[in-house]
């Protein structure tokens, strides 16, 4: 099926069989023979493959197409023909009738018109059609023959009616229709009939030098593919990678092969995987260029391994046995859910990745709670710590939770990173302030600036305020909590009702921004002074990270 249907595109137009001649006539004469010698010194068998491939059976094959076929020919008659005019008598006989058929039908309705009623002037007149797979059939307009004209016309049958445009059509079988049957036929399928036995009959003829065709067609696509990936490459300023078997990726200024020509600057940005540090962790707002960074890598990665230029400003690639993709991509087809197909790719990555591989996981975990998806990724990320050779491993994530160290353990494997952001200053709270630079660099980040994401996707003003309002109500529910928190947990350890009170009083202002009131007074007692240093204290206090229990030992000690 595969030869035949190779055999038969080539079949079809005599311009590919051509084409394939004209690539043999370059390499032929077209060559230099500087480049000749550039050639042999870069150890490429090019010019002798395609001799090998493009022969003279090929020009046979070519010349026995164009002897039969006429791709145009379907244009110039405004129907489905090919087969060259002159190639068979009888074809060109029916389609000779087949052309000259409307001025055949007109001058049979005028003689069958003559025998019919008296038809008004201001009605239009009737005439014999002829239709595909139907045949012949005499066509009234606007309206139906009634049964009193019918009964004077003899052998008169209705057929069928449809509406043209605004007019309505009824058709019948007549004598001389039914004349017109016998004598011609379905001419226009006579005439696809005979072509297909002829186009076939060509078929058979081409498929004797299928291996010298697909021979031919291979070298072609070869050919194709080497131009397509050396033009791309001088375009676009890529340079030559080096493939080593040593097991490491470094990478200086990668670029994205589509987002580049997408954009009027784009940012490169290198990437360095050695035998420590083999996972990288990248934390960084929305919209800051995290999963467009790692598969740039991949990307260059692949395109090293398939014999391609890249584009980066240098790259030493390990060679790498598989690429393993989580990025949350669902095809159309898919019965599964996205969350559902990232556990798959994760679970097929955790299973067959070895040293040589490399991974990518793009916000995984983020299509179920939060809690849950710290836990998959969290254990995910572990597994590859505790490997004795773990593969190159890049990870996006916006769960900052996992930069707890009760989420990751200290290893030398783990590298963390973010993508750069600028805000002139660090007071500000106008989102307008933010500018993304794209830029990898060590450290982690603990915010999305998803508000500013949204300014830039076109949201209105009005929306992202109210979103601002309830992200602060938020961080101050937030405070009240762990006011609460410091209240209860007081209370437990045995702490004087007033401090506590105290400390909740200032944790709960400070989460809403009013401004504290320190206590101070002249006449000051040594106990009051013990309440006011307890109050210095707890305003320096991080209630996110500090120790209760040392705090208030601290603060009362027996």
């Amino acid at each position: 099926m595969v030869i035949l249907t190779k055999c038969w595109f080539i079949g079809s137009s005599h311009l590919s069989v051509c084409s394939l001649l004209h690539v043999n006539k370059i390499f032929g004469v077209g060559i230099s023979e500087s480049l000749r010698e550039h050639v042999k010194q870069l150890n490429l068998d090019i010019v002798e493959e395609a001799t090998s491939c493009i022969t003279t059976e090929l020009a046979y094959v070519y010349e026995l197409v164009i002897g039969v076929l006429d791709v145009n020919r379907s244009k110039e008659k405004g129907y489905e023909t090919i087969v060259k005019e002159g190639f068979c008598d009888e074809l060109d006989e029916l389609r000779q009738i087949y052309e000259e058929l409307p001025e055949f039908l007109e001058q049979v309705s005028s003689f069958e018109l003559a025998q019919l009623p008296h038809i008004a002037k201001d009605k239009l007149v009737p005439c014999i059609v002829y239709i595909q797979q139907i045949g012949y059939l005499l066509c009234f307009f606007e309206e139906k023959l009634d049964e009193i004209t019918l009964e004077k016309l003899q052998d008169f049958e209705f057929a069928f009616s449809d509406v043209d445009g605004e007019k309505n059509r009824f058709f019948y079988r007549t004598p001389k229709t039914r004349e017109l049957d016998d004598l011609l036929g379905d001419i226009y399928h006579k005439i696809l009939d005979m072509e297909r036995v002829i186009t076939r009959d060509l078929v058979t003829h081409v498929l004797l030098f299928s291996t010298h065709l697909l021979k031919a067609v291979n070298f072609a696509a070869e050919l194709d593919s080497f131009l397509s990936l050396a033009l791309v490459a001088h375009q676009n300023n890529y340079v030559r990678p080096t493939l080593t078997t040593e097991n490491l990726l470094d990478i200086q200024n990668g670029r994205h092969v589509l987002q580049e020509m997408t954009v009027d600057t784009f940012i490169p940005n290198d990437t360095k995987i050695l035998d420590d540090g083999r996972i990288h962790i990248i934390t960084g707002p929305n919209y800051s260029g995290k999963s467009i960074y790692i598969k740039q890598v991949a990307l260059i990665v692949f395109l090293s391994h398939i014999g391609s230029f890249v584009p980066a400003d240098a790259a030493t690639v390990g060679l790498t046995d598989r690429i393993f993709c989580a990025m949350g991509s669902k095809l159309l087809a898919a019965e599964q859910s996205t969350f559902m197909i990232d556990l798959h790719q994760v679970g097929m990555m955790l299973r067959h990745a070895t040293s040589r591989s490399l991974c990518l996981l793009d916000e995984f975990g983020k299509g179920t709670l939060t809690e849950d998806g710290i836990g998959l990724l969290g254990g995910t990320i572990n597994h590859f710590v505790t490997c004795d050779d773990p593969p190159k491993v890049l990870v996006c994530t916006h769960l900052t939770e996992l930069l707890d160290k009760s989420c990751l353990p200290k290893s030398e494997m783990l590298n963390f990173y973010t993508m750069s952001v600028l805000r002139p200053d660090n007071n500000s709270t106008d989102i307008e302030d933010i500018v993304f630079l794209y830029r990898l660099v060590p450290g982690h980040a603990l915010l999305s600036y998803g508000l500013h994401c949204a300014l830039l996707a076109g949201t209105s003003k009005t929306s992202l305020n109210l979103s601002y309002v309830g992200l602060r109500k938020t961080k101050r529910e937030n405070s009240l909590v762990s006011s609460v928190f410091v209240f209860y947990g007081g209370c437990f350890m045995g702490v004087l009702e007033e401090v506590i009170q105290r400390a909740a009083f200032v944790l709960d202002a400070l989460g809403n921004d009013k401004h504290v009131e320190r206590l101070c007074n002249e006449n000051i007692s040594s106990q009051d002074q013990q309440y006011k240093d307890a109050v210095d204290k707890m305003l320096a206090f991080d209630v996110y990270k500090g120790d209760l229990d040392l705090f208030f030992q601290d603060i009362f000690p027996s």
